[in-house]
């Protein structure tokens, strides 16, 4: 079996500014190569990730950061505006990710696991999968259309794979020149990379797609879980 993204459109919604870097970065370009409209949704600021040495405005530099990314992976870029430590499942929330979707369209969705070890991760999550059903109902109205049919929902790897039980490996072998480019835009929080309460970032991304390749039978994967609740499973 081999995926095809030709027909896709691929919409990631992550937490912080990194997190598509280290998660879905390699699904994303594969996507891209193949002809899919990819695009990233950051739900918050990144204001709260100071390294040792505190960063004055950071979440505008973060900002530049991942559009910095975004343009070396050809990526539509959405911000969202909630403070890192305070995104929760709301209807304020719910509707600007609606808008989101209706504005992209797309027919796939990445986002993180349920399960995820962050708080903000987890909110996300719940987001993303209540925004994936909610952006076609024409019953929840925001200023653009509804879709025709919620797109299908696939779940994120957790960071370090803790409690994740893959059900789709997608090789990311060639991509790896670009998620670490992409990476590399990051440079506010690769400066954390000794900090005691943080993770060397390059590190712990390369090792994890190596892990996942492993499994998988290639040099590097991302790994993923489609959700399969009540009208929402898809065949590939």
């Amino acid at each position: 079996m081999k995926l095809d993204f030709s027909s896709d459109r691929v919409l990631a919604v992550v937490a912080h500014p990194d997190d598509a870097e280290l998660l879905c970065a390699g699904t994303l370009a594969r996507a891209r190569r193949e002809g899919a409209p990819i695009g990233i949704c950051v739900m918050c600021k990144g204001d709260k990730g100071q390294p040792a040495r505190p960063i004055r405005n950071l979440a505008a530099v973060r900002r530049r950061e991942m559009a910095a990314s975004a343009r070396i992976l050809g990526a539509r870029l959405f911000c969202g505006t909630s403070p890192d430590g305070r995104l929760a499942d709301s209807i304020p929330q719910r509707r600007f990710l609606v808008e989101v979707f209706r504005q992209f369209r797309p027919t796939l969705v990445l986002a993180h696991s349920p399960r995820d070890y962050h708080p903000d991760h987890r909110a996300a999550s719940v987001l993303a999968d209540a925004a994936s059903w909610y952006c076609a109902s024409r019953g929840f109205r925001t200023r653009s259309s509804p879709l025709p049919a919620a797109p299908a929902l696939w779940f994120m790897d957790t960071i370090a794979m803790v409690g994740f039980d893959p059900g789709i490996f997608v090789d990311v072998s060639p991509f790896l020149a670009i998620k670490a480019a992409m990476l590399a835009a990051h440079k506010s929080q690769l400066a954390r990379a000794g900090d005691t309460d943080f993770s060397p970032l390059s590190d712990l991304m390369r090792r994890q797609g190596e892990a996942r390749g492993m499994q998988a039978g290639v040099p590097s994967a991302e790994a993923f879980l489609p959700c399969h609740a009540f009208k929402r499973g898809r065949a590939w």
